[in-house]
């Protein structure tokens, strides 16, 4: 069986290590829930190491200026001393845009007040435009002054499993989050699920997860409710065989949410 538990990390490009399975709930500057998430895990009373802080820039407001002032904002909502992941949360903006706000973001793990930067929504062509960007900055400019692209967050889940961006993260070591994994519950009694929960004694959002790890994502499954997070981690018990996985490689494309990957702008 494949060795997954509740601890286990995987170490980002950055150096640092995330959480193989996020889970309660996800920040950003849009969800206006910063101040409030860094609250609660702060009251847990579970070390500050320990703990592992997300957010995301807004997709409308990038550009170098916003994005430093929301890193500001965001240490200064929040209390930290330092944000663990910090996101662009979607390509729309534009290419300047785009990379004005990367800049920003660079440079606020150079001074400290962010550990591990990555994106959010981003497909092939925009994660190529920012590897470009980031080749010729560290050509000009020093190894490491274009930034570490350390993680693209997208949706993910059996009816998309957008295997181009997959392979193009997975080949440089970029890690995948999956978002909406559960696919907003809308897959409960799939046929395709049914089985394999009757077969392991599990929910199929479980099978959803397991599928999730296996496949190598660090899944974001968001829920405030106690009893669906303590399920949520319940996924360790067991694993989905390779004729499994591969009976869930529907091959079809189908976003639950929106999907900015495909924006040309």
């Amino acid at each position: 069986m494949t060795k997954f538990d509740i601890n286990t990390k995987y170490r980002m490009n950055s150096g640092y290590e995330i959480p193989v399975l996020g889970y309660g709930v996800d920040s950003a500057v849009g969800y206006r829930n910063e101040e409030t998430s860094a609250a609660g895990m702060l009251k847990s009373g579970i070390p500050r190491d320990q703990l592992f802080f997300t957010t995301k820039i807004p997709a409308g407001q990038l550009g170098y200026d916003n994005a430093q002032k929301h890193v500001d904002a965001t240490l200064q909502k929040t209390g930290l001393d330092y944000i663990d992941l910090y996101l662009i949360h979607a390509p729309y903006g534009g290419r300047k845009g785009r990379l004005q706000a990367w800049r920003a973001l660079a440079d606020a793990v150079e001074a400290g007040k962010v550990r591990s930067i990555g994106v959010s929504n981003y497909g092939v062509h925009h994660l190529e435009e920012l590897e470009e960007y980031i080749k010729e900055t560290e050509q000009i400019e020093g190894k490491g002054k274009g930034g570490v692209l350390s993680v693209n967050q997208v949706e993910l889940h059996p009816w998309l499993a957008r295997k181009d961006i997959v392979d193009w993260c997975k080949e440089r070591g970029v890690i995948l989050e999956a978002y909406s994994p559960l696919v907003r519950a809308t897959k409960i009694n799939d046929p395709l699920l049914m089985p394999l929960a009757e077969k392991y004694n599990k929910t199929t959002s479980q099978i959803l997860l397991r599928w999730s790890l296996q496949m190598g994502f660090v899944p974001l499954p968001k829920s405030v409710h106690k009893p669906r997070i303590e399920e949520n981690v319940d996924i360790y018990d067991f694993e989905l065989s390779e004729e499994e996985m591969k009976s869930l490689d529907t091959g079809v494309y189908e976003p639950c949410t929106w999907d900015p990957t495909t924006s040309q702008d």
